[in-house]
């Protein structure tokens, strides 16, 4: 025989049961799940901002355009960079890519800067969540915005008839190399801010390093034709190895993507620490 239906839940059981949880709070996270799950609550605090604006996500796709509609289609006219036999606008493309995503990460510090002055910040740092928690949420923000960034070139590039590889596991490839590169950059602006604790000195070294950063990179010729000590410059620049990294995923030329990923993931590292030790001095 079946058995009888429990019966329902009385209308005064289920006020008690509502009236235990206001007075019982939820047990918080403990252990290894605490840090994730605080990195995750910062990084969605931050991509609600998106939300509101989107602006930034669409001028700053005006550049990358430029670039591969003038630059990158005249010198693979007058074939000026010897590129291995592929189109100069396909090889000029992954390195459009990195650079559409330093130039949003390398600015976030602004950002902090703003917080501080808002007195945002401040509560975020009297709250239990641990500084690398909060600078780690930020870092891997910016790289979803500049995985954002990534699409939209990846996109144009695609129409101007860029040879791309749309195999799955290789475009995940490719995302993780934009978020891991623009973490690092991220952290490297919040660094700074931690330094110079002003929006105006931000401003002036950020545009100061990034034009440096770029094309002391692989992103628009081989790094055989450079002089050497520019070639010594590439071998430490962490854009070198996302470039590298993105032309092997996504053109299939030769590329050290262990060495790649294993450089982007210590500079992720090392961006974070650094970072979160110079937060305090935001907040004095």
């Amino acid at each position: 025989m079946s058995e009888a239906p429990a019966a329902p839940r009385s209308a005064s059981a289920e006020r008690t049961a509502a009236v235990s949880l206001l007075l019982t709070p939820p047990q918080p996270r403990s252990g290894w799940r605490l840090l994730p799950a605080r990195v995750v609550a910062m990084c969605a605090v931050e991509l609600q901002k998106l939300r509101h604006d989107r602006t930034e996500l669409y001028t700053r796709a005006i550049q990358p355009a430029l670039w591969l509609l003038i630059f990158g289609q005249t010198f693979t006219r007058i074939r000026a960079i010897p590129t291995g036999g592929i189109p100069y606008i396909d090889y000029l493309a992954p390195g459009i890519i990195a650079q559409s995503a330093m130039f949003i990460a390398i600015f976030y510090g602004i950002q902090i800067i703003w917080e501080r002055d808002a007195g945002i910040l401040n509560k975020l740092l009297v709250t239990p969540t641990p500084r690398s928690a909060l600078i780690t949420g930020k870092a891997f923000a910016a790289g979803v915005k500049s995985l954002i960034q990534a699409v939209v070139v990846i996109v144009i590039a695609a129409i101007l008839g860029v040879s791309l590889t749309w195999n799955p596991l290789k475009l995940l490839g490719v995302g993780l190399a934009v978020v891991l590169a623009s973490a690092f950059f991220s952290c490297l602006s919040m660094s700074i801010a931690g330094i110079v604790l002003s929006r105006d000195r931000l401003m002036g070294i950020g545009q100061a390093i990034t034009m440096p950063l770029f094309f002391g990179s692989n992103a628009l010729y081989p790094v055989a034709i450079m002089p050497g000590w520019l070639q010594v410059v590439s071998k430490i620049n962490p854009l070198s190895y996302q470039v590298d990294a993105l032309r092997g995923l996504l053109l299939g030329t030769p590329a050290h993507l262990g060495l790649d990923f294993g450089v982007l993931a210590v500079a992720a590292a090392l961006g974070v620490t650094a970072a979160s030790s110079l937060l305090g001095r935001l907040a004095r």
